[in-house]
């Protein structure tokens, strides 16, 4: 059996595609990139979260009793 394949007819147009980016597909890689270079030239600045004394508390307890368990 013979199979019949169609063209298209009309050859496709060699004119260059036209893209634009939206503003913010430069703009938040961009900003995203300099947080992070700002966050890694000055680690000093970076703290550590202050916790509540209570929670402290009840994660101190859950680890010992994790350590108990499996230590």
């Amino acid at each position: 059996m013979s199979t019949q394949v169609h063209s298209r007819g009309e050859p496709t147009s060699s004119a260059p595609a036209q893209s634009r980016l939206p503003w913010w597909a430069l703009v938040l890689p961009t900003l995203a990139f300099l947080v992070l270079l700002a966050l890694v030239a000055q680690p000093a600045q970076a703290h550590a979260a202050v916790t509540a004394p209570g929670l402290a508390g009840l994660l101190d307890r859950f680890g010992a009793l994790l350590g108990g368990l499996f230590g």
